[in-house]
């Protein structure tokens, strides 16, 4: 297999880490005797820290998380031996291990729908979060992306991972880094490849298209042309839709948008045609397949809006979390959905899930807060256009606090976190009326985005972006009593009568005015 010519790189520990190092390979001398599952025959025991760590320690970024792979012992039978090393008070004061050094032994088991492919032995030491498996060679079936996992060797380890530069070990032993796949030339290159021809290793596995389009955005690096060629291939799609499961996807996807560049993810998943695999709904016969020539235009518009954030501009008016911004980029994945034309009703008469909520929820396992924002969203989004259009051409009600608070509070209401349905109708928006100027990716969205900031500065200025959690001078109590009668039907109605005449007169304290607009509208609103 390729190598690296070029000299190898020395990796500079942490003090923690050289503690963790120190004391795994005094454990491990104590279990030099033993066997491979596959083989009578004993062989020393040696340890190598694996993949990312390896390749962020080399890239300069700090790690936390250490993977440890074993050549003659399973990860679960080493933890027991090594919590076994560590309770003996010799070897405790040896290794100046303090009481929260050594955590509980978790073993996540094997499986295969959620790409655990053998069992992962994890212990917190030394105040790093380290997990211990096994080196294994893999073997496909044409029929299942689950392989035949056997004990092997290191290079056959590395042969089986996603890309070489997540293939590189750091041999405790030698305090060498060892290369058998051509990773380190591919890192000081800047090169996302498969150590395995690219075709068959994502017929194999893949979900490994979309490992390597969140390493390509995480890294800044290319993706190799080879690979790319054949990324979007056909019988590619097929597997990713029916072999990997949805969960497996949504994870891959939370990384993405949860990075630091996840337009870059987007703009990846986008050029290779990857769209219709990911956000679909794999079950459903007949599932639409929407437009994505505009697509682009949403997200890179995020992406601007992002890099935007005075006080008082759009996105820091409307992300106003870690959470949210995660939610805001994952709205962005499902804009090439909204043209289409709603389901129709169920039997029921209730009316069908929107289609982006279902290639939310069907294509990456949104979490449910995630889908109920989506459908939300969909849902409000002519009223959420009605108000702009309000705000834009200064018509009548331009003015009314309570009409514009009381909207947000229904919307926040029905979906939760008004403030991104706002923003999934701008980025649906800019969608729908914006096009590239030029080659150069220039976008005429000023006036667009424009309108959308003098209708978030009206909003600001009425003082009602906080109007879900404006707090009720009336409540269903104090009605009942002064209206003699007893709660019922009429109560919900009647408090937004109240809370609406609230908006209007955000001076007074006294419910009184309140009370007796709800008195007013006693017969309206159908109150005894």
């Amino acid at each position: 297999m390729a190598t690296s010519t070029n000299p190898r790189p020395t990796i500079t520990l942490t003090k923690r880490e050289e503690q963790l190092k120190t004391l795994l390979l005094a454990a491990a001398q104590t279990m030099t005797t033993t066997t491979t599952p596959s083989s009578d025959r004993a062989e020393p025991l040696v340890l190598r820290w694996a993949g990312g760590w390896v390749r962020d320690k080399l890239l300069g970024i700090p790690s936390h998380d250490i993977d440890t792979a074993l050549s003659a012992m399973t990860g679960e039978e080493f933890v027991d031996r090594l919590r076994d090393y560590c309770d003996e008070p010799a070897h405790r004061e040896r290794h100046a291990l303090l009481p929260d050094d050594v955590g509980r032994l978790h073993t996540v088991p094997r499986n295969p729908d959620k790409s655990k492919h053998l069992a992962t032995s994890t212990i917190k030491l030394c105040g790093l979060d380290v997990d211990f498996v096994n080196l294994r060679r893999e073997t496909y079936t044409e029929s299942s992306r689950n392989p035949v996992v056997e004990f092997g060797t290191a290079e056959e380890d590395a042969l089986r991972r996603d890309a070489s530069v997540n293939a590189l070990f750091y041999n405790l032993g030698t305090g060498m880094v060892e290369d058998f796949v051509g990773g380190l030339a591919d890192l000081e290159a800047g090169l996302i490849r498969t150590p395995l021809e690219p075709l068959q290793t994502f017929l194999d596995d893949p979900l490994r298209v979309l490992r390597l389009v969140r390493f390509a955005s995480r890294l800044g690096f290319k993706i190799d042309p080879a690979a790319e060629q054949v990324m979007g291939d056909e019988r590619v799609l097929g597997n990713l839709k029916v072999k990997i499961s949805r969960e497996r996807i949504g994870v891959e996807l939370e990384k993405m948008m949860k990075g630091k560049k996840p337009v870059e993810s987007l703009r990846l998943i986008d050029r290779l045609g990857l769209y219709h695999a990911v956000f679909t709904d794999p079950e459903r016969a007949g599932m639409p397949k929407p437009d994505t020539t505009t697509w682009k235009t949403a997200y890179e518009c995020l992406e601007q809006l992002e890099a935007n954030k005075t006080p008082g501009s759009i996105y820091d008016l409307l992300v106003t979390s870690e959470e949210a911004r995660y939610y805001a980029w994952s709205l962005a994945t499902l804009t090439p959905w909204e043209p289409l034309p709603d389901d129709p009703p169920l039997k029921s008469g209730k009316p069908a899930l929107p289609l982006p909520t279902q290639a939310a929820r069907e294509g990456f396992k949104a979490p449910n807060k995630l889908s109920d924002v989506v459908t939300a969203a969909h849902r409000h989004r002519r009223a959420i256009l009605a108000l702009r259009d309000i705000v834009r051409e200064k018509r009548e009600g331009l003015d009314q606090r309570d009409r514009f608070g009381m909207a947000i509070r229904d919307w926040d209401a029905r979906g939760g976190n008004w403030r991104l349905q706002v923003l999934y109708a701008i980025l649906a928006d800019v969608a729908e009326r914006v096009t590239v100027v030029d080659e150069g990716g220039s976008y005429a969205w000023d006036d667009v985005l424009a309108e959308w900031q003098r209708f978030l500065d009206h909003l600001v200025e009425l003082d009602v972006m906080n109007a879900p959690t404006i707090k009720r001078l009336v409540d269903g109590k104090m009605l009942a009593k002064a209206l003699g009668v007893n709660p019922g039907k009429w109560t919900g109605p009647a408090l937004d009568v109240a809370l609406a005449w609230q908006l209007r007169n955000p001076e007074v304290e006294d419910p009184a005015g309140g009370i007796e607009e709800v008195r007013k509208r006693r017969e309206e609103l159908g109150i005894p």
